[in-house]
């Protein structure tokens, strides 16, 4: 077990579920061996400040809670920090969590912090951003871009998979460019996969990527047609070794990538990017909690 004298945890609470997770969770770490500050923070943008304000207490180990755009979104302010980061998965896919091994449930995520050691990991970046998993273009970051604000919460996952349904319809195959430095290579596809993890959306998509290689995967889902995107994720989902018949991928400590047209980038769920972009590596540049 790791000795930690010091600890901070920063949860993202900002719906109703949220909160009940944020209890949940100071309820699992009562019995740590060590003081914890503790922080639900209701408003996504009071994230940073908080998370700020914590290092500036200097914690050993620093545990976010939330989902995968929660840990990514924050992951730059801990790079060149003297702490070990910790994460409860508390989101839909948690493609981050479910890379580093971790159980997902808070109480086992719990265990790790308790049990489990630091290991040094790669982080991704999208020019100058960090990123913990993975980034996106295609249909996934289009319908994020795209979707009128408040019409989740208005018409509900009714009204959301609705305006999917319709970005689905309007979405068209796209042009990418490639280069690796020595090579650039040419071709249309439906989806591009940026990875620092195998898991896009919770589901093991890209066998080449680890958070350990010391290398960026890009990874194109080529084709003229929609359908090829469908029958991709489905067999992606279901594990079958069809779903390699349509992708090629290019690997390397950097690689620049762009489209025609330029397209939003969804960066572990959050549009943070347009093509073109350079997509990198940095490589063990952070320890995090993993089991032991």
């Amino acid at each position: 077990m790791t000795q930690f004298t010091s600890a901070a945890l920063i949860v993202n609470a900002k719906s109703r579920k949220g909160q009940k997770l944020f209890k949940r969770a100071c309820a699992a770490l009562e019995g740590m061996p060590f003081a914890i500050d503790a922080h639900a923070v209701e408003d996504p943008k009071d994230l940073e400040k908080t998370v700020h304000a914590a290092l500036a207490r200097k914690p050993q180990l620093v545990i976010l809670g939330g989902g995968d755009g929660t840990v990514s979104g924050l992951v730059d302010l801990l790079v060149g920090k003297d702490v070990v980061l910790g994460v409860l998965p508390l989101g839909t896919a948690n493609s981050f969590a479910r890379t580093l091994g971790l159980p997902l449930d808070i109480e086992g995520a719990v265990e790790v912090l308790r049990t489990g050691k630091p290991k040094r990991i790669d982080l991704g970046k999208i020019d100058k951003d960090y990123f913990a998993n993975c980034a996106a273009m295609g249909i996934s970051p289009q319908i994020a871009e795209t979707v009128p604000h408040g019409l989740k919460k208005v018409l509900g996952r009714i009204g959301y998979l609705g305006w999917a349904t319709w970005q689905f319809a309007r979405f068209k195959p796209f042009i990418l460019t490639v280069d690796d430095g020595n090579e650039v290579k040419t071709m249309r596809v439906v989806e591009v996969r940026i990875s620092n993890g195998p898991y896009h959306g919770g589901t093991w998509l890209v066998d080449e990527a680890s958070i350990a290689s010391g290398e960026i995967v890009v990874q194109a889902v080529t084709g003229r047609y929609k359908r090829t995107l469908a029958k991709n994720w489905a067999a992606s989902f279901f594990k079958h070794d069809s779903r390699h018949q349509d992708t090629i991928s290019f690997s390397g400590k950097s690689l620049r990538i762009d489209t025609k047209p330029s397209l939003p980038i969804s960066i572990d769920g959050e549009v943070l990017a347009h093509t073109p972009v350079t997509a990198s590596i940095a490589a063990g540049v952070i320890e995090v909690m993993a089991p032991a």
